[in-house]
């Protein structure tokens, strides 16, 4: 099951089926389709609903999200139902937006009122912020993030090549026959606005130019670890590593770029190892790039970083969905790609495009903490075709 069908059937049945208890936060990058899989949920169900988006709403106006409940209310009064849904979409625009939220949302507990609240947000970040500091207790969430193989595959006919070039961005998958116009698009449509737009609402940025130089480096470097001070040796203006470090977190709130850590049981030692810089999606990584899809094709050693991040990128979206935690490990000259482990369960996991073996990373892994699996992702093992169409989760099964 594809993540569309599955989010929908489980708004189905927290919305239809249960009792009136939580409020459902659907969250995840920009332009994944949370929007259109909400719109889908709302024509399968014979609820009746009130849809309303802060896309094009000042961000001080106060009494926006009290009119929209209001409205909802009204709407109620007047059907014949018991219930209705109130969705709100790109809720992170308005400030104080989660205090507005508590405080309709327990005005209608308190007297009785039904009405199913759905939020849609793009900033995992400010959502977060929001949700644990004023809805504690009243809320579920729901991650949606980059698009699998899997659903490329079935909506746009995807070959597990081209998704690892073109990467899980459904609205710009019409135009990867014309490589040129898809890398524009993706800059000026997905990427401009989340960088200079939605991460400059979650905090203060005092050197932008900055922080968009860490993304086009990140993304260039994607599957590979550097260090801060080496980061800082390629940037114009590059500040400090704190500085860096807040910038990262920061893309990765974003769904763009993430720095995965060290696997290592010593805490202290694991937040201050370098990043392996990981993208969420490898289209991001391929825009980067003046070669086109056929020239990196051709070059087996180019194309494995490519097949790396997108095996990363797969581990990456799926950790946040399954709650499991994903890192990297290396000592020495011995190295591992990615680390994954849920509550007492560790796995390995090596890639290589080729046929190899295994590696003396993985012999010196296996030693050290008799992990629960080792996986090699090659032509030999596993092949990553076909990695990317499970879920990294089962593995633990």
């Amino acid at each position: 099951m594809d993540f569309q069908r599955e989010h929908i059937g489980l708004l189905k049945k927290r919305v239809e089926e249960e009792p009136r208890q939580f409020i459902q936060v659907l969250y995840g990058p920009r332009q994944v389709g949370k929007t259109t899989l909400v719109h889908q949920f709302l024509t399968q169900t014979d609820i009746s609903y009130h849809f309303t988006s802060a896309d094009a709403i000042p961000a001080a106006n106060v009494t926006w999200i009290a009119q929209q409940w209001e409205t909802a209310r009204i709407k109620l009064s007047q059907l014949e139902e018991d219930k209705l849904i109130l969705v709100i979409d790109e809720i992170q625009k308005i400030d104080n937006w989660s205090e507005q939220i508590k405080k309709e949302w327990d005005k209608d507990s308190n007297t009785g009122i039904e009405l199913y609240v759905i939020i849609l947000g793009s900033s995992r970040l400010m959502l977060k912020r929001g949700l644990t500091e004023s809805l504690a207790g009243r809320y579920e969430s729901i991650y949606m993030g980059h698009w699998s193989y899997p659903e490329m595959k079935n909506a746009f006919g995807y070959l597990p090549e081209e998704y690892v070039w073109f990467g899980g961005y459904p609205g710009a998958a019409f135009l990867k026959e014309e490589e040129i116009r898809w890398k524009k698009y993706v800059k000026d449509a997905l990427i401009e606005p989340t960088v200079s737009n939605d991460i400059l609402m979650m905090t203060r940025i005092d050197k932008p130019a900055l922080m968009k130089q860490l993304f086009e480096l990140g993304c260039s470097y994607s599957g590979q670890i550097l260090s801060y001070n080496k980061i800082l040796g390629q940037l114009h203006d590059a500040g400090n590593t704190t500085t860096l470090s807040h910038y990262l977190d920061l893309l990765d709130s974003a769904g763009l770029l993430g720095g995965i850590s060290k696997f290592t049981p010593n805490k202290i030692r694991k937040r201050a190892s370098s990043p392996k810089f990981q993208v969420y999606n490898t289209s991001l990584l391929s825009v980067q790039q003046s070669e086109s899809f056929e020239a990196i094709r051709a070059k087996p050693a180019e194309w494995g970083r490519w097949v790396e991040s997108a095996v990363g990128a797969h581990l990456l979206n799926y950790s946040l969905k399954e709650d499991f935690e994903l890192s990297y490990w290396r000592h020495r000259n011995d190295e591992v790609d990615f680390v994954i482990k849920q509550r007492d369960k560790i796995i390995g996991i090596e890639v290589k495009s080729t046929a190899a073996g295994p590696t003396t990373g993985m012999k010196a892994f296996q030693n050290n903490f008799e992990p629960y699996k080792m996986l090699l992702i090659s032509e030999s093992g596993l092949p990553w075709q076909e990695f990317l169409c499970i879920n990294p989760a089962t593995l633990f099964n």
